[in-house]
């Protein structure tokens, strides 16, 4: 099809709302700061591959490339880089690695990182999160109270450390 036919100024061409931002302050630890630049090198790449194409009839991928990018961008505008070993060693606190067991003795560890790198498959955790809000402040041998939809699980924190990454 000829470009003779495409209108420029229709709603294939007009940008994508933005994604929403979170009202949160936007705490990064270091590894969750390289990880949003390599987002972003990642999207600015993508973005010129596809303006690249010979056949650009579709414009909806670029627009969407060009979303991530003001996103990401806006993320890390309002990154609030946190480097945990300037964190107090004996309390958890943001960028903190904390090994807990429930009542059953069941072990699991968490990772409070920053939204964008929060994976609770990975065990990473958003500040703002029930879990990382009940473990916030606490100390080898405390007893937290998670409260979550499926009930109250008593943790008691076993231990507290700091990764270097």
């Amino acid at each position: 099809m000829s470009r003779a036919f495409v209108r420029e100024d229709g709603p294939d061409n007009a940008p994508l709302p933005d994604l929403p931002l979170s009202p949160h302050a936007n705490f990064v630890t270091p590894r969750g700061l390289a990880q949003l630049r390599a987002r972003l090198a990642e999207a600015q790449s993508a973005l010129a591959r596809l303006k690249a194409r010979d056949e650009r009839l579709d414009l909806l991928p670029e627009r969407a490339a060009e979303r991530d990018i003001r996103y990401l961008e806006a993320r890390l505008r309002s990154a609030i880089p946190v480097d945990p070993a300037g964190q107090p060693p004996d309390r958890v606190a943001f960028g903190a690695c904390v090994t807990v067991a429930d009542e059953t003795g069941a072990k699991a560890d968490y990772t409070i990182t920053g939204e964008d790198e929060a994976d609770a498959g990975q065990g990473r955790i958003a500040p703002q999160s029930p879990l990382a809000r009940a473990l916030l402040g606490a100390a080898a041998g405390d007893s937290v109270d998670w409260r979550r939809p499926a009930g109250r699980v008593t943790l008691t924190i076993l231990a507290i450390r700091y990764p270097s990454d």
